[in-house]
């Protein structure tokens, strides 16, 4: 095994899908992710923590898109726009991603402790959204609304994303339930 080859990360990663996929999340042991992607077990630990965060290893990332996006927003528009636009700025890091997201939703929806997971990461991108809408000079009960809200549309619009094999990007599925949601409030 060669100590640093390249693309270790992503056979790593491929390699957890498919084990989680045939084995389950629990049956499958760190050793046997190494093995199928080729790599030692020091290696794996070289890129990730534990086996959980080779699903969770994006969120940062997202998170501080997310944010950036909110903190780059022109004066002027409404919280629910500058939310979605956030949301829909990070399409582009999801485009060349779906099968893998697809095939993480699937592993995360057949274990409990990882869809616990999701919801706590989830939780905490509400918390630092509601933050940088803080940082932009906005009163505390309308950042941790608009933070919901923004949730609310990418986490439905994700999944819908996932789901959908059109090729519609992520960021016009969260825009369409952005769209979708104010409909809905305005309705009544």
């Amino acid at each position: 095994m060669a100590r640093w080859e390249p693309g270790v990360r992503e056979r790593l990663l491929m390699a957890a899908l498919d084990a989680f996929t045939e084995e389950g999340f629990e049956q499958t042991t760190v050793a046997g992710l190494a093995e199928r992607a080729g790599v030692t077990e020091r290696t794996f630990f070289r890129h990730f923590a534990d086996k959980r965060e080779v699903l969770f290893q994006g969120s940062s990332a997202l998170q501080d898109g997310v944010t950036q996006a909110i903190a780059a927003a022109p004066d002027g528009l409404d919280l629910i726009e500058v939310v979605t636009r956030a949301f829909e700025s990070v399409g582009p890091f999801f485009a060349e991603r779906h099968e893998f997201a697809r095939r993480r939703a699937a592993a995360i929806a057949s274990n409990t402790s990882l869809l616990e997971r999701e919801l706590l990461k989830l939780s905490a991108l509400k918390a630092a959204n509601a933050d940088a809408l803080r940082a932009r000079g906005v009163p505390d009960a309308d950042a941790v609304l608009a933070a919901e809200f923004g949730a609310a549309i990418f986490h439905v619009g994700f999944q819908r994303w996932v789901d959908d094999s059109t090729g519609v990007g992520l960021d016009r599925h969260v825009r369409q339930v952005a769209d979708d949601l104010k409909a809905l409030i305005t309705r009544g």
